[in-house]
C-alpha cells in the first residue's frame, strides 16, 4: 500500500494564499484485482493508440456501492467490475456471469437509464460501430445495438446522456474524431523539430451524432433535425447542461486542435440546437486560440448560480477556466484562480470539480501524460509519464496539493467507492495499471443529499441544485455524469458539511421545484412531483 503525503505549494500571490500548516487531502493507493488497460503498443506508433481507454463508476445491480467498468481496445475485451467490499475496498470481476462480451477497439464508455427501469445502462464507444448493453435490473447485458438503431461506424470517443428535448427521457451525443484506417495509416509528422507519430493534423475530421430516445429502447438519428449538422471536428469530449439559465438542456462540445462548440437549445418546437461557441467565448480561449481539449470539469467557481467550464488541453498550452459571467458570455479567468502555468508541461486528460476535503468548496483533480513516447523536457517541455495535478481550492485561488509518481494517465471517476462519506478516484492509464486512491481525510458524517427524477430519467441527469443552508451561505451543484475524458459516473449523491434549511432544484424539463425544511441530517431525497 502506497501513500500520497500531501505537501501545499503556493501559487501566485503568497498573500491571497496562505501556506497551510498540515494537509487536509490525504490519499491513498489501494491494490485491487483489476487488470491493466489495452490499448495498442507499449510505445504506440499510430494515433489510434494515444487517447487510451475509459471508465465506468456506477451501480448496475443497486445495491448502494459503486462497480466499475473499464474500457479496453483491441482483441482484450472491456471488463465489469462488481463492487464486494465489506471491510476493505474490493473488485470481482463479473465480465462473463454478467453477459458482457465486447471485443473491439474500444475507447470510452457512458452511463445513463435508457429505459427509465432505474438500472443504468452502458453505451461503449469504439472505432465503429459502437455498442449499447442494455441493463437487465442488475442479473446480467444485453447488446440492443442494433434495435436501438446506435451503433454508429465512425470513430466515437466520448459520449454523454441528457434530456436534450425535455421530454423526460435521456437522448445521446456521441463524439466522432477523425477518420483513420489501420491499413493506411498516417505518415510521420513533426512536433518541436521531433518525429512523432501522424494526426490530427492533415486528417480529416468526423462529424458528431445526436440521437432522439423514442422510448422501449429506440433512438433515431436527429443530428440534422436538431441542428447539430455544422463543420466537422476532431471532437474529443461532451457535457450536456443547462449553460444559459433558461431551464433548458445545452452542450458544450470540446474540440482537438479547433473551436470548441457551445450548442444551446432555442427552445423551439420542433427541438433545435444552435452552436454559439464563438459568440459566447467558448470556441478559444481568452487569447483566441484554439486549444486541444480532452477533459471537462463543471462547477460554479465564481458563486454566481451559473455553471463554469475548466477544461484540459496539450503541453506547452495551459488548461482553461471559462467563467460563466450570466449574460451569455463567457470569461477567460486561468490566471486569475491561480490554474495557468503550473499546467503549462502537463498535457491534462480527465479532471474533475469535488469537494474532497469537505470544507465546502469544490476542490479540482487533473490527471496527466503526453502523448509522443520520445516527449522529454529537452524534447519537447514536458515529460512523457506525469503526476497527478491535484489543487485544493483556498478562496479565490486554487493551491497545488504535491502528488508523488509519474504515470501515463488518461481517465479518472470520482465517486464514495467505500461509502465513508468522501469522494474517491480511480485513474486509468493508457496500457497501464488502475490505481484505486482512496480518500482517508478524516471526518464525521456529512449530511448527503440525493436528488431523483422520474420517468425515463429517474435519476434526475442534468437537473440542477440552488441550496441554501441554515447559515444563509448558498452553492450551486448539479446532478452529471462527471463528464470525464472518454468516461462517465452514475449520478450520485452530493456531499455537504453544513446543515441544509432550502432545496431549489430545477429539472431538466425546465420545471422548477422547492423543499423547504429538509431534514438536518443523515440522507436527504427529494422526488421529482
Amino acid at each position: 500500500m502506497k501513500r500520497f503525503l500531501c505537501i501545499f505549494l503556493v501559487v501566485g500571490c503568497q498573500q491571497d494564499n496562505p501556506v497551510h500548516e498540515q494537509p487536509s487531502i490525504l490519499f491513498t493507493e489501494v491494490s485491487t484485482l483489476i487488470a491493466p488497460t489495452v490499448c495498442g503498443a507499449e510505445d504506440p506508433t499510430q494515433i489510434i493508440e494515444v487517447n487510451g481507454t475509459g471508465l465506468a463508476l456506477f451501480d448496475f445491480d443497486n445495491d448502494c456501492d459503486l462497480d466499475l467498468f473499464v474500457v479496453n481496445a483491441s482483441n482484450e475485451p472491456c471488463r465489469l467490475y462488481e463492487n464486494v467490499s465489506v471491510d476493505s475496498i474490493a473488485f470481482k470481476d463479473v465480465t462473463q456471469e454478467k453477459s458482457v462480451d465486447v471485443r473491439r477497439w474500444a475507447n470510452g464508455v457512458a452511463i445513463g437509464d435508457v429505459n427509465g427501469d432505474g438500472f443504468d445502462d452502458v453505451y461503449i464507444t469504439c472505432h465503429g460501430p459502437n455498442v449499447l448493453l442494455m441493463n437487465r435490473k442488475g442479473n446480467g447485458f444485453e447488446d440492443i445495438t442494433e434495435s436501438a438503431g446506435v451503433g454508429d461506424a465512425r470513430w466515437g470517443t466520448s459520449a454523454r446522456f441528457g434530456d436534450l428535448d425535455g421530454d423526460g427521457d435521456l437522448d445521446l451525443y456521441v463524439c466522432n474524431y477523425l477518420e483513420y484506417d489501420f491499413d493506411n495509416p498516417p505518415p510521420k509528422a513533426k512536433y518541436k523539430g521531433q518525429d512523432v507519430l501522424g494526426g490530427p493534423h492533415g486528417m480529416q475530421p468526423q462529424g458528431d451524432v445526436v440521437f432522439e430516445n423514442l422510448g422501449d429502447g429506440i433512438f433515431q438519428d436527429v443530428t440534422q433535425q436538431w441542428g447539430f449538422l455544422n463543420s466537422p471536428a476532431f471532437s474529443l469530449n461532451a457535457a450536456i447542461l443547462d449553460f444559459t439559465g433558461d431551464g433548458l438542456q445545452d452542450v458544450y462540445v470540446g474540440n482537438d486542435s479547433m473551436a470548441n462548440h457551445l450548442f444551446v437549445n432555442t427552445g423551439e418546437t420542433p427541438t433545435r440546437f444552435e452552436n454559439m461557441g464563438v459568440y459566447s467565448g467558448v470556441a478559444t480561449n481568452g487569447d483566441g486560440s484554439m486549444q486541444a481539449t480532452m477533459g471537462i470539469a463543471i462547477a460554479d467557481v465564481n458563486g454566481n448560480d451559473r455553471p463554469d467550464i475548466f477544461t484540459t488541453n496539450f503541453s506547452s498550452d495551459t488548461n482553461t477556466l471559462q467563467i460563466n459571467d450570466s449574460s451569455g458570455y463567457f470569461d477567460d479567468r486561468t490566471k486569475r484562480y491561480g490554474l495557468g502555468l503550473l499546467s503549462r508541461s502537463l498535457l491534462g486528460w480527465s479532471c474533475g470539480f469535488h469537494d474532497f476535503d469537505l470544507d465546502g468548496d469544490e476542490d479540482l483533480f487533473v490527471v496527466n501524460g503526453h502523448v509522443y513516447p520520445n516527449a522529454t523536457m529537452e524534447t519537447m517541455d514536458s515529460l512523457r509519464s506525469q503526476p497527478i495535478l491535484l489543487l485544493q481550492r483556498n478562496g479565490d485561488r486554487f493551491m497545488m496539493v504535491e502528488q508523488e509518481g509519474a504515470y501515463q494517465d488518461r481517465a479518472a471517476v470520482f465517486g464514495d467507492v467505500d461509502n465513508d462519506g468522501d469522494i474517491d478516484a480511480i485513474v486509468s492509464q493508457r496500457s497501464g495499471d488502475i490505481r484505486l486512491l482512496r480518500n482517508d481525510l478524516e471526518h464525521g458524517l456529512p449530511q448527503c443529499l440525493k436528488v431523483q427524477g422520474n420517468g425515463g430519467n429517474p435519476k434526475g441527469l442534468g437537473a440542477k441544485l440552488n441550496i441554501t443552508f441554515e447559515d444563509g451561505s448558498t452553492s450551486t451543484r448539479w446532478n452529471t455524469d462527471g463528464f470525464g475524458f472518454q468516461s462517465s459516473t452514475s449520478v450520485q449523491k452530493h456531499l455537504l458539511t453544513k446543515p441544509i434549511y432550502e432545496v431549489k432544484v430545477t429539472w431538466p424539463d425546465g420545471t422548477t421545484q422547492t423543499e423547504v425544511n429538509v431534514t438536518k441530517e443523515g440522507v436527504v431525497d427529494i422526488d421529482k412531483r
